[in-house]
């Protein structure tokens, strides 16, 4: 029986990586039972992915121009969601700011990877590819422990 319904990525305002990482894991691994969808711990408004991201994907056949960012909220914690952060960072802050939080670690520490994500914001073209590569092997290592949990 699979550990988890759903898995939430979730960066600091669901416009760059987080929404990355989530367009990888539907589009590389088609994980069907899973629902899979990206949060933002600071979202005032609904916004697109941010550029850079979007050419990113594009480059691989990938999109999300129909990306609009989410507000995490207490409501998306719950026994059978898996929720992972961007940095450590911002698991302790998600711990500190939901009583009920539940199944929340950073990328890193779920699938033994050396380093946290990078936030390209800011950078360049090169600096999103990198991110980009950094997802695709998380991800790769993701779906496999998702696939041994299951």
């Amino acid at each position: 029986m699979k550990q988890y319904d759903k898995l939430i990525f979730v960066d600091r305002e669901d416009t760059s990586v987080a929404p990355m990482a989530e367009a990888i894991m539907m589009h590389r691994f088609l994980l069907e039972d899973i629902l899979i969808e990206s949060r933002g711990l600071i979202v005032l408004f609904p916004e697109p992915v941010n550029m850079r991201v979007e050419e990113t994907l594009h480059t691989l056949d990938l999109t999300l121009e129909n990306h609009a960012s989410r507000q995490l909220s207490e409501e998306d914690f719950d026994e059978r969601t898996l929720i992972l952060t961007m940095t450590e960072q911002q698991k302790e802050k998600i711990l500190s700011q939901y009583p009920g939080a539940v199944n929340v670690y950073s990328f890193r520490e779920y699938v033994g990877a050396d380093e946290e994500v990078m936030d390209p914001y800011g950078g360049s073209s090169d600096d999103y590819r990198n991110c980009f590569e950094q997802l695709w092997f998380m991800t790769n290592r993701l779906a496999d422990i998702l696939k041994q949990e299951g």
